[in-house]
């Protein structure tokens, strides 16, 4: 795992990403999921999230269980 420098600039914090890391896009989305802070293209949103499925593991449980078990609901009124 990399890591970047994070530094003051002015009153906010700036973080220094290597090279490989670079964006071509002058804007990104930043999304905080607990201790974790996502930079994601502005311009390429979708994309980036789509292309994303194909990089977790094997392992990972994407389906729900049981889910082909109809729940009993009250009928809409």
């Amino acid at each position: 795992m990399d890591i970047a420098k994070i530094f003051e600039n002015g009153r906010s914090q700036a973080v220094r990403l290597p090279k490989e890391y670079r964006f071509e896009e002058n804007d990104v989305f930043i999304k905080k999921i607990d201790d974790v802070v996502m930079l994601i293209p502005r311009d390429k949103v979708w994309k980036t999230f789509r292309n994303s499925f194909y990089k977790f593991s094997d392992d990972l449980k994407l389906t729900r269980e049981n889910n082909d078990i109809p729940q009993d609901r009250e009928d809409i009124q």
